[in-house]
Protein backbone atom coordinates (compact mmCIF):
# COMPACT_ATOMS: atom_id res chain seq x y z
CA UNK A 1 0.00 0.00 0.00
CA UNK A 2 1.14 3.53 -0.80
CA UNK A 3 -0.21 6.40 1.30
CA UNK A 4 -1.16 9.75 -0.18
CA UNK A 5 -0.61 12.42 2.49
CA UNK A 6 -2.70 14.09 1.12
CA UNK A 7 -4.72 15.21 -1.87
CA UNK A 8 -7.64 16.23 0.36
CA UNK A 9 -5.83 18.63 2.68
CA UNK A 10 -2.32 19.80 3.56
CA UNK A 11 -1.39 17.47 6.40
CA UNK A 12 2.27 18.48 6.33
CA UNK A 13 1.51 22.21 6.67
CA UNK A 14 -1.15 22.00 9.38
CA UNK A 15 -1.16 18.53 10.95
CA UNK A 16 2.42 17.24 11.02
CA UNK A 17 2.29 16.57 14.77
CA UNK A 18 -0.81 14.43 14.28
CA UNK A 19 0.80 12.48 11.44
CA UNK A 20 3.96 11.80 13.41
CA UNK A 21 1.87 10.67 16.39
CA UNK A 22 0.01 8.25 14.14
CA UNK A 23 3.23 7.00 12.59
CA UNK A 24 4.85 6.30 15.94
CA UNK A 25 1.69 4.67 17.32
CA UNK A 26 1.64 2.43 14.28
CA UNK A 27 -1.79 3.03 12.73
CA UNK A 28 -4.14 5.68 11.39
CA UNK A 29 -7.94 5.73 11.02
CA UNK A 30 -9.67 7.29 8.02
CA UNK A 31 -13.40 7.99 7.73
CA UNK A 32 -15.07 7.20 4.45
CA UNK A 33 -16.05 10.67 3.13
CA UNK A 34 -19.22 9.24 1.58
CA UNK A 35 -20.23 7.00 4.50
CA UNK A 36 -18.85 8.50 7.73
CA UNK A 37 -19.71 5.50 9.92
CA UNK A 38 -17.23 3.41 7.97
CA UNK A 39 -13.66 3.78 9.19
CA UNK A 40 -10.62 2.26 7.54
CA UNK A 41 -7.77 1.34 9.88
CA UNK A 42 -4.35 1.36 8.26
CA UNK A 43 -1.36 -0.18 9.98
CA UNK A 44 1.92 1.42 8.99
CA UNK A 45 3.39 -2.08 8.84
CA UNK A 46 1.27 -2.50 5.67
CA UNK A 47 2.52 0.77 4.15
CA UNK A 48 5.22 0.37 1.50
CA UNK A 49 5.83 4.06 0.73
CA UNK A 50 4.43 7.53 1.41
CA UNK A 51 3.71 10.38 -1.00
CA UNK A 52 3.57 13.72 0.81
CA UNK A 53 1.78 16.59 -1.00
CA UNK A 54 2.16 20.06 0.49
CA UNK A 55 2.53 23.78 -0.09
CA UNK A 56 4.68 24.10 3.02
CA UNK A 57 7.18 21.39 3.96
CA UNK A 58 8.74 23.43 6.79
CA UNK A 59 6.90 21.74 9.72
CA UNK A 60 8.15 18.26 8.81
CA UNK A 61 11.75 19.00 7.83
CA UNK A 62 13.17 18.11 11.25
CA UNK A 63 11.04 14.97 11.53
CA UNK A 64 11.66 13.25 8.20
CA UNK A 65 14.50 11.17 9.57
CA UNK A 66 12.04 9.55 12.00
CA UNK A 67 10.16 7.97 9.08
CA UNK A 68 11.57 4.60 8.14
CA UNK A 69 9.70 4.28 4.84
CA UNK A 70 10.47 5.26 1.24
CA UNK A 71 9.06 8.75 0.74
CA UNK A 72 8.34 11.11 -2.13
CA UNK A 73 7.46 14.79 -1.77
CA UNK A 74 5.33 16.88 -4.11
CA UNK A 75 5.68 20.54 -3.17
CA UNK A 76 3.37 23.03 -4.86
CA UNK A 77 5.10 26.31 -5.71
CA UNK A 78 3.09 28.79 -7.74
CA UNK A 79 3.66 32.50 -8.45
CA UNK A 80 0.29 33.59 -7.07
CA UNK A 81 -0.09 36.21 -4.36
CA UNK A 82 -2.32 36.45 -1.27
CA UNK A 83 -5.40 37.22 -3.36
CA UNK A 84 -5.27 33.63 -4.64
CA UNK A 85 -3.38 31.80 -1.87
CA UNK A 86 -4.22 33.75 1.32
CA UNK A 87 -2.39 31.65 3.90
CA UNK A 88 0.51 30.11 2.02
CA UNK A 89 3.83 31.30 3.55
CA UNK A 90 6.09 33.62 1.54
CA UNK A 91 7.39 31.79 -1.51
CA UNK A 92 11.01 32.62 -0.70
CA UNK A 93 10.66 30.65 2.54
CA UNK A 94 9.23 27.68 0.66
CA UNK A 95 12.06 27.78 -1.89
CA UNK A 96 14.62 27.61 0.92
CA UNK A 97 12.68 24.77 2.55
CA UNK A 98 12.66 22.88 -0.76
CA UNK A 99 16.44 23.19 -0.94
CA UNK A 100 16.74 21.73 2.57
CA UNK A 101 14.26 18.99 1.70
CA UNK A 102 16.23 18.10 -1.42
CA UNK A 103 19.39 17.64 0.66
CA UNK A 104 17.53 15.33 3.06
CA UNK A 105 15.65 13.04 0.64
CA UNK A 106 17.51 13.61 -2.63
CA UNK A 107 16.27 15.53 -5.65
CA UNK A 108 15.02 12.39 -7.42
CA UNK A 109 12.46 11.96 -4.62
CA UNK A 110 11.19 15.53 -4.91
CA UNK A 111 8.75 16.97 -7.46
CA UNK A 112 7.75 20.63 -7.71
CA UNK A 113 4.17 21.25 -8.78
CA UNK A 114 3.58 24.48 -10.70
CA UNK A 115 -0.09 23.85 -10.32
CA UNK A 116 -2.59 25.07 -11.44
CA UNK A 117 -1.75 27.39 -14.30
CA UNK A 118 -4.36 29.99 -15.17
CA UNK A 119 -4.11 33.26 -17.06
CA UNK A 120 -5.81 36.49 -16.01
CA UNK A 121 -5.36 40.23 -16.31
CA UNK A 122 -3.04 40.10 -13.29
CA UNK A 123 -1.36 36.74 -13.88
CA UNK A 124 -0.63 37.10 -17.56
CA UNK A 125 1.10 34.70 -19.91
CA UNK A 126 4.30 36.77 -19.73
CA UNK A 127 4.03 36.79 -15.93
CA UNK A 128 3.99 32.98 -15.88
CA UNK A 129 6.86 32.71 -18.35
CA UNK A 130 9.03 34.96 -16.17
CA UNK A 131 7.93 33.30 -12.93
CA UNK A 132 8.63 29.80 -14.21
CA UNK A 133 12.09 30.76 -15.44
CA UNK A 134 12.84 32.35 -12.06
CA UNK A 135 11.63 29.26 -10.19
CA UNK A 136 13.77 26.94 -12.30
CA UNK A 137 16.77 29.21 -11.78
CA UNK A 138 16.32 29.25 -7.99
CA UNK A 139 15.99 25.45 -7.78
CA UNK A 140 18.67 24.48 -10.30
CA UNK A 141 20.56 21.53 -8.80
CA UNK A 142 17.90 20.85 -6.16
CA UNK A 143 15.04 19.57 -8.31
CA UNK A 144 14.99 17.33 -11.36
CA UNK A 145 11.28 17.31 -12.20
CA UNK A 146 8.47 19.89 -12.34
CA UNK A 147 4.83 18.93 -12.85
CA UNK A 148 2.41 21.31 -14.55
CA UNK A 149 -1.38 21.28 -14.56
CA UNK A 150 -4.05 23.70 -15.72
CA UNK A 151 -7.00 25.12 -13.81
CA UNK A 152 -10.02 22.81 -13.68
CA UNK A 153 -13.70 23.69 -13.27
CA UNK A 154 -14.26 22.78 -9.61
CA UNK A 155 -16.98 24.04 -7.27
CA UNK A 156 -14.52 26.36 -5.53
CA UNK A 157 -13.34 27.74 -8.86
CA UNK A 158 -16.88 28.69 -9.84
CA UNK A 159 -17.46 30.25 -6.41
CA UNK A 160 -14.29 32.34 -6.73
CA UNK A 161 -14.60 33.11 -10.41
CA UNK A 162 -14.54 36.89 -9.88
CA UNK A 163 -11.36 36.69 -7.80
CA UNK A 164 -9.61 34.32 -10.18
CA UNK A 165 -10.81 36.26 -13.23
CA UNK A 166 -9.30 33.63 -15.50
CA UNK A 167 -9.64 33.45 -19.25
CA UNK A 168 -10.02 30.38 -21.41
CA UNK A 169 -6.65 29.25 -22.72
CA UNK A 170 -6.16 29.38 -26.47
CA UNK A 171 -3.86 27.22 -28.56
CA UNK A 172 -1.37 30.07 -28.73
CA UNK A 173 -1.25 30.10 -24.91
CA UNK A 174 -0.57 26.37 -24.72
CA UNK A 175 2.13 26.73 -27.36
CA UNK A 176 3.83 29.62 -25.56
CA UNK A 177 3.67 27.83 -22.20
CA UNK A 178 4.89 24.57 -23.69
CA UNK A 179 7.84 26.07 -25.53
CA UNK A 180 8.96 28.54 -22.86
CA UNK A 181 8.55 26.19 -19.89
CA UNK A 182 10.39 23.41 -21.73
CA UNK A 183 13.25 25.78 -22.55
CA UNK A 184 13.55 26.98 -18.95
CA UNK A 185 13.43 23.46 -17.54
CA UNK A 186 16.05 22.16 -19.96
CA UNK A 187 18.35 25.10 -19.25
CA UNK A 188 18.19 24.34 -15.52
CA UNK A 189 18.60 20.55 -15.83
CA UNK A 190 14.96 19.63 -15.17
CA UNK A 191 12.19 17.68 -16.84
CA UNK A 192 8.79 19.32 -17.11
CA UNK A 193 5.71 17.15 -17.49
CA UNK A 194 1.96 16.96 -17.10
CA UNK A 195 -0.26 14.34 -15.48
CA UNK A 196 -3.97 13.75 -15.98
CA UNK A 197 -4.31 16.61 -18.48
CA UNK A 198 -6.44 16.61 -21.61
CA UNK A 199 -3.99 18.89 -23.40
CA UNK A 200 -0.85 17.04 -24.48
CA UNK A 201 2.21 19.33 -24.54
CA UNK A 202 4.77 16.75 -25.65
CA UNK A 203 4.96 18.39 -29.08
CA UNK A 204 6.49 21.41 -27.34
CA UNK A 205 9.06 19.48 -25.32
CA UNK A 206 7.05 18.35 -22.29
CA UNK A 207 7.29 14.83 -20.96
CA UNK A 208 4.08 12.91 -20.29
CA UNK A 209 4.30 11.09 -16.97
CA UNK A 210 2.30 10.24 -13.86
CA UNK A 211 2.39 11.88 -10.43
CA UNK A 212 3.42 8.47 -9.10
CA UNK A 213 4.03 5.99 -11.88
CA UNK A 214 4.07 2.22 -11.58
CA UNK A 215 7.76 2.32 -12.53
CA UNK A 216 8.62 4.75 -9.73
CA UNK A 217 6.53 2.75 -7.25
CA UNK A 218 8.52 -0.35 -8.14
CA UNK A 219 11.79 1.55 -7.81
CA UNK A 220 10.77 2.76 -4.35
CA UNK A 221 9.37 -0.48 -2.96
CA UNK A 222 10.50 -3.37 -5.15
CA UNK A 223 6.83 -4.32 -5.56
CA UNK A 224 4.59 -4.44 -8.61
CA UNK A 225 1.32 -2.53 -8.29
CA UNK A 226 -1.19 -3.57 -10.92
CA UNK A 227 -4.05 -1.23 -10.08
CA UNK A 228 -4.44 2.34 -11.29
CA UNK A 229 -5.90 5.13 -9.17
CA UNK A 230 -9.67 4.64 -9.21
CA UNK A 231 -10.26 7.95 -7.42
CA UNK A 232 -9.41 9.77 -10.64
CA UNK A 233 -12.26 10.20 -13.10
CA UNK A 234 -12.84 8.65 -16.50
CA UNK A 235 -9.86 6.31 -16.31
CA UNK A 236 -7.52 8.99 -17.67
CA UNK A 237 -5.12 8.86 -14.73
CA UNK A 238 -2.53 6.10 -14.82
CA UNK A 239 -0.96 6.79 -11.43
CA UNK A 240 -0.50 3.84 -9.13
CA UNK A 241 -3.34 3.17 -6.68
CA UNK A 242 -2.87 5.12 -3.43
CA UNK A 243 -4.78 5.50 -0.16
CA UNK A 244 -5.50 9.07 0.93
CA UNK A 245 -5.66 9.63 4.70
CA UNK A 246 -6.81 13.25 4.55
CA UNK A 247 -10.17 14.95 5.12
CA UNK A 248 -11.91 17.34 2.74
CA UNK A 249 -12.54 20.89 3.96
CA UNK A 250 -9.74 20.91 6.52
CA UNK A 251 -6.98 22.94 4.82
CA UNK A 252 -6.43 26.49 6.05
CA UNK A 253 -4.49 27.72 3.04
CA UNK A 254 -7.90 28.74 1.57
CA UNK A 255 -6.59 28.76 -2.00
CA UNK A 256 -9.23 30.11 -4.35
CA UNK A 257 -8.76 27.35 -6.93
CA UNK A 258 -8.79 24.37 -4.55
CA UNK A 259 -10.96 21.34 -5.39
CA UNK A 260 -10.82 19.83 -1.88
CA UNK A 261 -11.89 22.82 0.21
CA UNK A 262 -15.04 24.67 -0.78
CA UNK A 263 -16.69 25.44 2.59
CA UNK A 264 -14.66 27.81 4.78
CA UNK A 265 -16.96 27.40 7.79
CA UNK A 266 -16.53 23.64 7.59
CA UNK A 267 -12.77 24.11 7.37
CA UNK A 268 -12.80 26.18 10.58
CA UNK A 269 -15.05 23.64 12.33
CA UNK A 270 -12.85 20.73 11.27
CA UNK A 271 -9.75 22.56 12.43
CA UNK A 272 -11.34 23.14 15.84
CA UNK A 273 -12.32 19.45 16.03
CA UNK A 274 -8.80 18.30 15.28
CA UNK A 275 -6.99 16.53 18.10
CA UNK A 276 -3.33 15.67 17.44
CA UNK A 277 -3.70 12.64 19.72
CA UNK A 278 -6.79 11.23 17.94
CA UNK A 279 -6.47 8.33 15.52
CA UNK A 280 -8.63 10.38 13.12
CA UNK A 281 -7.52 13.62 11.51
CA UNK A 282 -10.81 15.28 12.45
CA UNK A 283 -12.80 14.29 15.52
CA UNK A 284 -12.63 11.02 17.44
CA UNK A 285 -14.00 7.54 17.05
CA UNK A 286 -17.62 6.91 18.06
CA UNK A 287 -19.05 3.72 19.56
CA UNK A 288 -21.22 3.23 16.45
CA UNK A 289 -18.30 3.41 14.03
CA UNK A 290 -17.57 0.33 11.94
CA UNK A 291 -13.80 -0.13 11.81
CA UNK A 292 -12.31 -2.32 9.11
CA UNK A 293 -8.64 -2.94 8.57
CA UNK A 294 -7.38 -1.90 5.15
CA UNK A 295 -4.30 -3.59 3.74
CA UNK A 296 -4.25 -2.39 0.13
Amino acid sequence: MILNVSGRTDIVAFYTDWFMNRYHEGFVDVRNPFNPKLVSRIDFSDVDAILFCTKNPIPILNKINEINKPIIFHVTLTPYKKDIEPNVPPKGEIVEAVKKLSKIIGKDNLVIRYDPVFISAKYTLDYHIRAFENLCSLLDGYVSKILISFLDDYKNVRKNEKVLNFKELEESDYKAIGESFSTSALKHHMIVHTCFEDRDLTEYGFSKDECLSHELAYKLTGKVYKKEWKARKEGKCHCVQMVDIGVYNSCKHFCKYCYANYDEKQVQDNFINHDPNSSLLVGKLNENDIIKKRTK
